[in-house]
């Protein structure tokens, strides 16, 4: 901010240093007096205070507030009449007392040229301009702090909203493993226990990776497959579960932590049958533009009476989704035609 404001008064500096200078670089070599100069900068002179005026006052405490343009126009009307005039009778008293050259100037006004009202109205417009000109530079500065404003509050707002679904994702993974570990209880106390412990694991990554924007797809594949094995323990035998990962050319790519965890809660919610052949497929793959991750699970969903869940996980996963990946995303899902497999791709631009 203080480097734009320095650059903002060096630019004020530079025009109103050639505005001026400019009664010197228009003699065509001829020499100048100290009165002249002194005289020829009487009109930039009213234009500089017309505009610094409305620049810092008018504008901001008039124009830039509501219900009180009318003022400045009034305002501002009545000091371009009054400087324009009094200007001109500035000019004409200079010319007939001060002006080395009036007795050639007194011959030129007999030979006849431009009314005073003529002159009047000149400088009239040209005040009329300054302050036109300030209003605007005032105006747009006004808009652009704005829309920082409002950019800025839209940021804090996504990153809000971010952390407050990163923080859902917490009881909602938590409470579907914990499920799980409780359905093992009533036949296999063992494989509870090393479930119990898979999970302390499991709630590190969930607990504090959790909390950052961005992990590794390392750190994350890593989860996944903690994740997988602890499904596995109560798995039946009819069920097969296969994982293909292919991030070894680019294990510290950037993802937003358990972004794909859903996907594969899912699968083993709606792709796994008690007494049918079932089968999930993970597939999480990263490349120079994207990370790709693909489930396919075969289809056994739920009955109306089974609604534990909710879809609540899936739902997060969209939203966040949609605000740490804004337009850079693709999530295809559906069934096969047959009806017999389900398969759901997340592919990130990152």
């Amino acid at each position: 901010m203080k480097i734009k404001k320095h650059q903002e008064l060096l630019i004020h500096i530079l025009v109103w240093a050639v505005l001026l200078l400019s009664p010197l670089m228009t003699r065509n070599g001829v020499r100048i007096t100290l009165s002249e100069y002194i005289f020829s900068l009487t009109g930039l002179l009213v234009l500089f205070l017309l505009f610094y005026l409305n620049y810092f006052i008018l504008a901001p405490k008039l124009f830039m507030v509501k219900g009180k343009r009318t003022r400045f126009f009034i305002i501002n009307a009545v000091l371009v009449v009054t400087l324009a005039i009094g200007q001109q009778y500035w000019m004409r008293y200079y010319w007939q007392n001060l002006d080395p050259n009036r007795t050639e100037r007194k011959a030129e006004q007999r030979r006849g040229g431009p009314s005073r009202l003529t002159f009047i109205l000149r400088d009239m417009l040209n005040m009329s301009l300054a302050t036109a000109t300030a209003a605007a530079i005032v105006m747009s500065k006004r808009w652009s702090k704005i829309e920082k404003e409002q950019q800025e509050a839209e940021s804090a707002r996504v990153e809000a909203e971010l952390k407050n679904l990163r923080s859902q994702i917490n009881p909602h993974f938590l409470l579907n493993t914990l499920n799980n570990i409780y359905a093992l209880t009533a036949f296999d106390s063992d494989k509870a226990q090393e479930a119990i412990m898979e999970l302390s694991q499991l709630m590190r990554h969930v607990l504090y990776d959790n909390q950052q924007e961005y992990v590794t797809i390392s750190d994350e594949v890593a989860f996944i497959e903690s994740y997988v094995k602890l499904m596995k323990i109560r798995m039946p035998a009819n069920v097969t579960v296969t994982e293909n990962i292919d991030i070894d050319r680019h294990p510290d790519k950037k993802i937003a932590p358990l972004i794909f965890i859903s996907l594969i809660e899912n699968a083993f919610k709606h792709g796994i049958s008690p007494t049918e052949e079932s089968f999930i497929n993970i597939n999480i793959a990263a490349n120079d533009d994207d990370i790709r991750c693909r489930i396919e699970n075969s289809n056994h969903p739920k009955t109306d009476r089974d609604r534990s869940g909710h879809g609540i996980g899936l739902t997060q996963v969209e939203r966040r989704l949609e605000l740490a990946y804004p337009e850079q995303y693709s999530w295809e899902k559906g069934e096969s035609d047959d009806g017999k497999t389900y398969v759901s791709t997340i592919t990130v631009k990152c």
